[in-house]
């Protein structure tokens, strides 16, 4: 994996693809004269790449990039057909109601740009999550798995067992350097061939080193 610079770093190269690990902080698309994510690692690879999912500005972590249009669709579909498996990490503060289990519910838009989780379920968001609880008092660590590609989906499906996350201040979490939100791993298969990538987030001494995040993979 290269150095993370300029906002990416690059943690598997194809063909047709690459999966980077985007920095927090760095807009997927260009915002106010400021290059996102696309344009940085299209000018760094000499070519045009193309979203097949996207993560919040605020999100570290995996993305996948297509190099092609015809890459672009295929990896697109396996998204839209939930055959792409992704496993989050976050970091909260605060006592959830449950320390593990589903959240599900439609999801509506709120306030500036927020999003709210209803108790309908006619086209609901569904969200898988563990936890542990980590050497740094009252905080703990989820290993989340959404599936499906809500709007901030991971963001409200925590604040709704009252676990915010860290440094999430849009939907309640507390103060922090950044949003301790980070796409640690994403399963898919492209060509007949399968990959599965995970890149550690740079959180330093907040994820206590005796956690095996294998354990709590689904």
């Amino acid at each position: 994996m290269s150095e993370l610079c300029g906002g990416f770093s690059v943690v598997l190269e194809q063909a047709d693809f690459l999966v980077v690990n985007k920095e927090a902080g760095v807009d997927m698309h260009d915002d106010a004269g400021v290059p996102g994510l696309v344009s940085r690692v299209s000018a760094a690879v000499g070519q045009n790449v193309y979203p097949v999912h996207r993560l919040d500005k605020v999100t570290s972590g995996l993305v996948l990039l297509a190099k092609n249009k015809e890459a672009t669709s295929e990896l697109s579909q396996s998204f839209a057909g939930r055959r792409v498996k992704k496993t989050y990490l976050a970091i909260s503060d605060r006592s959830p109601k449950k320390k593990q289990g589903w959240v599900k519910g439609d999801m509506a838009k709120s306030r500036n740009g927020s999003w709210k989780l209803l108790h309908s379920f006619d086209n609901p968001a569904i969200t898988y999550f563990q936890s542990v609880a980590l050497a740094i008092p009252h905080h703990r660590l989820y290993i989340v798995s959404p599936h499906t590609g809500k709007t901030h989906q991971i963001r409200v499906a925590l604040k709704s067992i009252s676990a915010p996350i860290l440094g999430d201040e849009r939907y309640g979490g507390s103060v922090a350097d950044r949003t301790y939100l980070h796409a640690w791993r994403l399963q898919f298969s492209y060509a007949r061939a399968e990959y599965s990538v995970e890149v550690d987030p740079l959180w330093g001494e907040k994820i206590d080193d005796t956690v095996d995040l294998q354990n709590f993979i689904p």
